[in-house]
């Protein structure tokens, strides 16, 4: 079911829906559409249009009624009373999706968390066969005492998983900052599902990441370490990917795998360059990265599937001559070299190298250095000072001069730039 708000393209929403449902298992017997303004407080759908649902159920014998908007706990018993079957929203749809795609132990917890704080909201009434909360002679009874204890059994499960995923977190700090210390770059990609990420993995990382054309057919992060032009490495994570009205429980439960794309190097952004709603996608897809914070991280987009439209690799370039989007095709292989050059050239530029000295008293810098990069050398000069030879991301030192407080100039070395805040003496 598909409701018209006049704020999105219909036809457009209803074909991903469907897509959806397909890749939940669903079986397509019969769709709806229709117009509102704004939604039905009790049934989303209006009353007219939830008598021509039941209509259509009972003639196509449906089970199920998948229902293209996120609907309030209310609206949602409220349509299953009247339709007297199964109703399932939007974020229920891609949460059951969710589910059958998690495989890592880490993208099971994160999936459980979600499903029970998406629960968590619905279970008012759960128990109804028991309760008794309108109060008046034999109208009591153990109704309310069931929902609280459900209320605090789903509570103290949400607390034992955020617990876990917390020691999850940690880990995945630690091999990040362990591989700041090999002086290896990160790459992630990101981008609409079904865009084309994992194939684009697997041709670059030579890698076995499963690959199939539905959506959400993979969630689990994986990372591979990658020789890039010029015999640089660095280390590439293919991540979830993102859709339109990406329910907020999966933002918030896959916070700690979503971090690799906000302590990434470069964001390699993905776009099935044969969809008509590509800039669409592509502005979801920068939406849900403003949301984690990682709007400030530099992008290089990549237009894949060229072959379904009869183009040519090539790499587009910005008035200073850095590549800002590659065209490809991953399944074919065409343009990998191209993107290969354009990560080696784009992952260099963003890498400061140099030699930084600090006072006795900015230890507190110096640790921040080990912990956001690599410190090759250190060294105490004649008037007492640090001196520390570096490697760190352009975007991390940029943030120690905006926020922390350095002002010592980095002295470059073969190619490094000085960003932009330092103070120069």
């Amino acid at each position: 079911m598909q409701v018209d708000d006049g704020v999105i393209d219909a036809d457009e929403a209803l074909r991903e829906f469907d897509a959806l449902a397909r890749s939940a298992g669903a079986g397509i017997v019969a769709q709806q559409t229709g117009r509102r303004r704004k939604p039905d407080p009790r049934t989303y759908l209006g009353a007219g249009k939830v008598d021509e649902l039941r209509e259509l159920m009972q003639t196509h014998g449906a089970d199920l009624v998948l229902i293209n908007h996120a609907l309030s706990p209310v609206q949602e018993r409220n349509l299953e009373h009247a339709l007297q079957c199964r109703v399932l929203d939007r974020t229920g749809l891609i949460l059951d999706i969710f589910a059958q795609r998690a495989r890592s132990h880490e993208g099971k917890l994160q999936v459980e968390l979600a499903q029970l704080r998406h629960l968590a909201s619905r279970l008012v009434r759960g128990w109804s066969h028991l309760e008794r909360q309108k109060g008046g002679i034999g109208l009591r009874g153990p109704g309310e005492t069931q929902l609280e204890l459900d209320r605090r059994m789903l509570g103290t499960r949400i607390r034992q998983l955020e617990k876990r995923l917390g020691r999850v977190r940690q880990q995945r700090d630690q091999g990040r900052k362990a591989r700041r210390r090999r002086d290896l770059p990160a790459v992630s990609l990101v981008g609409y599902t079904n865009a084309g990420k994992s194939t684009l993995f697997n041709r670059v990382a030579e890698s076995g990441v499963y690959v199939a054309d539905q959506l959400f057919a993979t969630l689990d992060t994986t990372l591979r370490r990658i020789e890039l032009a010029g015999g640089e490495a660095a280390v590439i994570a293919d991540t979830v990917g993102f859709i339109r009205d990406l329910p907020p429980q999966l933002v918030a439960a896959f916070r700690s795998t979503l971090e690799e794309v906000v302590e990434a190097e470069l964001l390699v952004h993905v776009i099935d360059a044969a969809d008509p709603g590509r800039e669409d996608n592509a502005s979801e897809v920068d939406s849900v990265l403003d949301a984690l914070g990682a709007d400030e991280v530099p992008q290089l987009r990549v237009y894949n599937k060229i072959d379904a439209r009869g183009l040519s690799p090539r790499i587009d370039r910005d008035d200073e001559g850095y590549p800002v989007a590659v065209w490809l095709s991953a399944a074919s292989g065409a343009g990998m070299d191209l993107f290969q050059q354009a990560i080696a050239e784009r992952v260099s530029a963003e890498q400061s190298r140099g030699v930084i000295e600090l006072s006795p008293a900015e230890g507190r810098l110096r640790a921040r250095f080990y912990e956001l990069g690599d410190v090759t050398e250190e060294c105490f000069t004649d008037r007492g000072t640090i001196q520390l030879t570096v490697s760190l991301p352009t975007r991390a030192l940029a943030r120690l001069y905006r926020h922390e407080g350095l002002t010592a100039e980095l002295i470059p070395i073969t190619g490094a730039n000085l960003p932009v805040g330092a103070v120069a003496h």
